[in-house]
């Protein structure tokens, strides 16, 4: 089965002047990254603040603009869409944010904020967008009434799965879901990822799911991408990453989180510092700096991207050199 969307090479630098008559440096936010998700599932990719997960989004989303690389969805160039190809990869393609507080207008009521994909996007009348709001609420678990309220008057879970039925308004292939539960009680946080996947199931749709919550990412992802700096480090099935993990930094990512087996013991991983600027990565290996497993060449040859144990691992562990 062929990619829904493939990323290959993926890169974006931004330039930043240093003062007012200061040199260009880049922050080389997204370095040459690939990846592929299939039709109807899901990748997760993670990573500390900072890696270049949410950037990535922003150029799926058509909001940056790549520095290099490219982006195929549905075997076509999204970089090279002409404006009726733009109109429908935007239809096809829909996003939900963090934040169910600040990403619904609160001047408007339910009814408007889920219909306003419609309103820009299908050839629907006042009555027939009225029946799609009708039944969108009714998707994610919300009654008819909730149309004529304010955002206020729901609460954050209530408010997400309001961002979650405008995103499945135009009835679109992948959803790109940044940090949807990280902003709620964690209470709340299993009934949206449950919906997300009864969804999923229903309608067919692929998710790239951006989170710090890696339990939520391992339950939720066929395959999972680590990112570190701008640059996968580690890629593969979900629970085999999950489980046994390859890179140092992935076990010390998974190695903090609550272990998806209890019964698992867990390698301790002890990682030092913090995570160097983007403007200036470090030469190499980009964790060598943090890295308890470091060797002298971590610090001059970065390491490619290699198949290990059926994924693919960045890092000289596994040279066979």
């Amino acid at each position: 089965m062929a990619p829904l969307l493939e990323v290959a090479g993926l890169t974006k630098h931004f330039p930043v002047r240093r003062g007012l008559l200061g040199s260009t440096q880049l922050v080389r936010a997204v370095d040459a990254v690939s990846f592929a998700i299939e039709p109807g599932g899901t990748l997760g990719l993670v990573g500390e603040s900072g890696c270049g997960k949410t950037t990535t989004s922003r150029m799926i989303l058509g909001l940056e603009r790549p520095t290099a690389g490219s982006i195929r969805f549905d075997g076509r160039d999204v970089l090279a869409l002409g404006r009726d190809g733009e109109r429908m990869y935007r239809r096809a393609v829909q996003a939900v944010f963090q934040d169910p507080y600040g990403s619904l207008d609160p001047r408007m009521r339910v009814a408007a904020i889920v219909a306003e994909p419609l309103v820009i996007n299908a050839d629907l009348d006042g009555a027939g967008r009225r029946r799609r709001v009708a039944e969108l609420l009714d998707l994610v678990g919300l009654p008819e009434r909730a149309a004529e309220l304010f955002p206020h008057e729901f609460s954050g879970g209530q408010r997400q799965r309001i961002a979650i039925a405008r995103a499945l308004a135009l009835s679109p292939r992948l959803v790109v879901l940044d940090e949807p539960v990280s902003a709620l009680d964690v209470s709340i946080r299993a009934q949206i990822l449950n919906l997300l996947s009864e969804l999923q199931e229903r309608l067919g749709v692929s998710y790239l799911f951006i989170a710090h919550d890696l339990a939520a990412v391992a339950h939720m992802s066929q395959t999972i991408a680590v990112m570190y700096l701008g640059q996968i480090v580690e890629w593969g099935e979900a629970e085999a990453v999950a489980l046994e993990p390859k890179h140092p930094y992935t076990k010390a990512l998974f190695a903090a989180a609550l272990p998806a087996d209890l019964d698992t013991p867990r390698e301790e991983v002890a990682v030092s510092g913090e995570v160097p600027s983007p403007l200036a990565p470090p030469a190499g290996c980009r964790f060598h700096t943090r890295c308890p497993a470091v060797m002298a060449r971590c610090a001059t040859e970065e390491p490619p991207l290699r198949t290990v144990d059926g994924r693919l691992v960045a890092c000289h562990l596994y040279d066979a050199r």
